[in-house]
């Protein structure tokens, strides 16, 4: 088989990528990574709502706390990016405006949970509802919406991997190809596997939930721990240009996955025997109102 016969086949049986990922309707443009996100936040709103009531909560509950979530989560999220890749706007030649350009892609998902955390526990707070509770019950739909967002990314021709000639490589258009890899085609698409990955996730922490009866902030690290485990491996694959900390010469982000895995870990594994020890029957109610 050729060389020229070898790229043809790989790119015949790869992902092609969008030809836009803007669409208008009149005036108005509609963009798939924004599409992406907001399907994504209305999968987790409606899944939360289902466990929240499931655990004895109100309909409702969740679509409220929605309103201090997402808004603190987007924030959280952005600042996240612009902060670990500040050199994309604040450096020579880049327009610091951009920043703002949140439809371009660019949420960084440590920042969107920390802000977004903290915008369910002011809503939980004004509501009277137990925060760690409600972590419980959302955290699983964040894995979904996590899923579907990513979509968002192959949107964009952003966020791949290592060059590839695997069936399931992504092809992606030379405008969107780093420095250094111009003369390849098809790449690992690391969107399809964290998307995968996090499908799987919910999978499990649903199983851990019904077998074991996960409370008191457990399946949020349940969910962090999970979440971690693969995007540490896929963090290895892509070649974005990232900050890197000068240790081992692993990626920003794989040190983040390392911390927060260990973190969760810890709280998990406390917060499971101090619920062992409890004497039978001394369990308190698990919702406060």
């Amino acid at each position: 088989m050729t060389a020229w016969t070898l790229t043809a086949w790989t790119l015949a049986a790869s992902i092609p990528s969008p030809d836009s990922g803007v669409w208008y309707v009149g005036p108005v443009p509609l963009r798939g990574y924004a599409l992406c996100i907001i399907l994504g936040i209305l999968a987790a709103v409606w899944i939360g709502d289902r466990r929240w009531r499931a655990r004895g909560g109100s309909a409702g509950d969740v679509a409220d706390l929605a309103l201090w979530a997402v808004p603190f989560g987007l924030v959280g999220g952005r600042l996240y990016h612009v902060l670990t890749d500040a050199e994309l706007y604040f450096g020579e030649g880049s327009n610091p405006v951009t920043a703002l350009y949140i439809w371009r892609g660019g949420l960084g998902i440590w920042g969107a949970i920390a802000l977004g955390a903290v915008g369910v526990a002011i809503g939980c707070r004004l509501k009277g509802i137990r925060i760690s509770e409600m972590l419980d019950a959302l955290a699983p739909g964040v894995l979904v919406a996590q899923a579907i967002g990513r979509w968002g990314n192959w949107f964009n021709q952003e966020l791949f991997g290592l060059p590839t000639d695997l069936p399931w490589a992504v092809q992606i258009d030379p405008a969107y190809r780093p420095s250094g890899y111009a003369e390849f085609a098809t790449f690992h698409p690391t969107f399809l596997y964290e998307s995968l990955w996090n499908l799987a996730a919910f999978g499990v922490l649903i199983w851990l939930d019904r077998r074991f009866r996960l409370r008191h902030g457990q399946m949020l690290a349940a969910y962090v721990m999970a979440y971690t485990l693969g995007r540490g491996w896929i963090e290895m694959l892509r070649i974005d240009q990232v900050q890197l900390i000068d240790v081992g010469g692993l990626r920003f982000n794989v040190w983040m996955s390392l911390i927060a895995f260990a973190l969760a870990a810890a709280w998990f594994v406390w917060s499971r025997r101090r619920q062992a020890s409890r004497p039978v029957g001394s369990e308190p109610p698990s919702l406060d109102r």
